[in-house]
C-alpha cells in the first residue's frame, strides 16, 4: 500500500478517455493489466513520493530529478521511458503568474507518474476531463494534453501583460513619473521571468518531437509540434514586451529630461530677472556716504518702484524675444 497522505490522485485509464478513480492505490495498481495507471503525487510528502517512486522501480538517477526541489524544464529518454519536467503558470489567489510552478512527469507505455510541488490548474483539467469521458487514452496523450493546457493557461497572462502595455503606452503622458515606472518595471519583471522558463520550455517540446519510445504515436509527435509552436509564439510575444517596455522607459527617460530643462529654463528666467535687480539693491546697500536718495522721505518707495518697473520691462523684453511663454 502507497502512504495516501503524498498522493493527490490516481486513477486508471480505460482508453477511451474515461477512468476510474482509485481510492486507494497499491503496488498491484501500478502494474495494470489492462488500461494505463496514472499516479500523481504531491513532493510536500517527501516519504510517500520517494515509496511510490520505489514501487515503481524507477531508476534513482532520475527518481532524484522527479523529486528535486529545483527543477528546470528538460526531456530525458531511459530506453522505452522519458522523464519530462515542464511549467505553468502560477494561477493561486495572491500568487505572481510569473513564479511558474513545475510538473515532472515520469511516462512509460501503461504508467504516468507525476509530481507537483504546488496545484496546477492544468492537471485539475485534465481529472475533469477523465471524470467526462473525455480525457488521455495513453501515456502519449497524457503528455500532449499536458503540454497543451500548461501552454494555453499561458495565454490568458502574457496577453494580459501585453494589454497593461497597450494601456502605459496610450496613457505614458497622463500618468505620473512614479506610477509610470512602477508599472513599467513590474511588466518588464513579469516578462523576464516568464521568459526565463518559457523559452527553455519550447525546445523540449520541440525536442519530445524527435523521441522514439515506441507509445509516443506520430500523431502525438504533431500535436506536440503544434503546442511547442504555440510555446514559441509566446516566447515572441515576450520578446515584443520586453522590447516595447524599452521604447516606453525611453521614452519616460525623454519625458523626464524635458520636464529637468523646463524647470531649469524657468529658474535661469527668473534668475536673469532678478540678479541685476540684487546689484542695484546690492549698490543701493552700500554703507557709505551720497548713495542717492538716501536723505529723502520717498527715497524707499522710489527705488522699489524703480525695481518693479526694470522688473516689468525685462519680462515684457524677455516676452517680445518668445523667451517667455
Amino acid at each position: 500500500m502507497i502512504d495516501d497522505d503524498g498522493v493527490v490522485a490516481a486513477y486508471i485509464l480505460d482508453g477511451k478517455g474515461g477512468g476510474k478513480m482509485l481510492e486507494r492505490c497499491t503496488s498491484e495498481d501500478l502494474h495494470p493489466e489492462a488500461g494505463t495507471v496514472w499516479l500523481h503525487l504531491d513532493r510536500s510528502a517527501s516519504m510517500a513520493c520517494q515509496q511510490a517512486v520505489e514501487a515503481i522501480g524507477i531508476d534513482p538517477v532520475y527518481a532524484d530529478a522527479l523529486l528535486a526541489a529545483e527543477t528546470h524544464p528538460r526531456a530525458v529518454s531511459a530506453g522505452d521511458c522519458l522523464l519530462v519536467i515542464l511549467r505553468g503558470v502560477n494561477t493561486a489567489p495572491d500568487s505572481d503568474p510569473e513564479d511558474m510552478v513545475s510538473l515532472r512527469i515520469w511516462l512509460e507505455e501503461t504508467r504516468v507518474i507525476s509530481v507537483r510541488i504546488r496545484k496546477l490548474g492544468s492537471v485539475r483539467d485534465i481529472r475533469d476531463r477523465i471524470e467526462n469521458g473525455n480525457g488521455p487514452k495513453s501515456s502519449g496523450e497524457f503528455l500532449v494534453m499536458v503540454a497543451d493546457r500548461l501552454v494555453e493557461r499561458m495565454g490568458p497572462v502574457i496577453n494580459g501583460l501585453s494589454e497593461q502595455l497597450d494601456h502605459l503606452e496610450d496613457n505614458v503622458e497622463t500618468l505620473s513619473p512614479r506610477q509610470a515606472r512602477d508599472e513599467l518595471r513590474s511588466i518588464r519583471h513579469q516578462a523576464i521571468m516568464l521568459r526565463r522558463h518559457l523559452a527553455p520550455q519550447r525546445d523540449v517540446l520541440g525536442r519530445l518531437q524527435m523521441e522514439n519510445q515506441s507509445w509516443l504515436k506520430p500523431e502525438y509527435k504533431l500535436e506536440l509540434r503544434e503546442v511547442a509552436s504555440a510555446t514559441a509564439r509566446y516566447v515572441e510575444e515576450l520578446d515584443a514586451v520586453r522590447e516595447r517596455a524599452g521604447v516606453v522607459h525611453d521614452e519616460l527617460m525623454a519625458l523626464a529630461g524635458e520636464a529637468t530643462n523646463r524647470t531649469m529654463y524657468t529658474l535661469t528666467l527668473i534668475a536673469t530677472i532678478i540678479l541685476p535687480l540684487s546689484f542695484i539693491t546690492g549698490l543701493l546697500g552700500m554703507n557709505v556716504s551720497g548713495i542717492p536718495l538716501a536723505e529723502g522721505k520717498l527715497g524707499f518707495w522710489w527705488v522699489t518702484g524703480g525695481l518693479f518697473v526694470a522688473g516689468a520691462l525685462m519680462i515684457i523684453l524677455f516676452r517680445w524675444l518668445k523667451w517667455l511663454r
